[in-house]
């Protein structure tokens, strides 16, 4: 695993849709000034000079709140505006490609959606964190394919690495996900859409200092 440990909490990630244009950066403050521990910058809309400059700006502000910078599916925009490191889909960049790119420090993360076996290869491929889900109703991605709580716990129990769970969580279901195992709860929607976004992260911050 990386020396540049994965820390346990909110993982704020991005969609241009809730914070389109100017309003990214204001939003991802106030997640951050909330309690996010980690940021994915997650856009597939913007121009690459557009996505440039909004990563280097989320750099500086994770830099700022202490948090990690991620970038969803591009290990060369992570490098160049100096992220933490990259979450990859299945279907995305090579993990050993990314670190090649990016490093032996670099995270990386890779979506293994509800099924053992994906995340059992990306532990032995040396990532540094599994995401699965979704484990409930999902706004962002209605039609992905499900994960159980019961996964949930026997991957906790076999992984030695950091496990992200995502997919419809809120302040009032992330509790169990944390109690099954979840070091990181992924959350777009329910944070983004939410009518005051640093007191939404509040709410989520609170669900790990209250969870054993």
């Amino acid at each position: 695993m990386s020396a540049n440990r994965v820390p346990r909490g909110l993982y704020a990630i991005t969609a241009p849709e809730l914070t389109p244009g100017e309003q990214l950066i204001p939003a991802c403050e106030a997640a951050l000034a909330g309690g996010a521990v980690m940021l994915q910058y997650r856009d597939k809309t913007a121009t690459d000079a557009e996505r440039f400059s909004r990563g280097r700006a989320l750099s500086s502000l994770c830099q700022h709140y202490g948090a990690r910078l991620i970038i969803n599916d591009d290990a060369r925009l992570a490098r160049a505006v100096n992220a933490q490191g990259v979450h990859l889909g299945q279907h995305d960049d090579d993990p050993d490609e990314a670190r090649s790119r990016l490093g032996p420090h670099a995270l990386i993360g890779m979506s293994c959606h509800g099924e053992p076996e994906l995340a059992r290869t990306a532990a032995r491929r040396g990532v540094d964190y599994v995401a699965l889900g979704r484990f409930f109703a999902s706004r962002t991605k209605p039609g992905a394919p499900p994960a159980s709580l019961d996964t949930l716990r026997t991957l906790r129990a076999e992984l030695d690495l950091p496990i992200v769970a995502i997919g419809g969580v809120n302040p009032d279901n992330a509790p169990e996900l944390i109690r099954a195992g979840a070091d990181l709860v992924a959350v777009i929607h329910d944070l983004f859409a939410a009518p005051e976004i640093e007191a939404r992260a509040r709410q989520f911050r609170a669900c790990f200092e209250e969870a054993p």
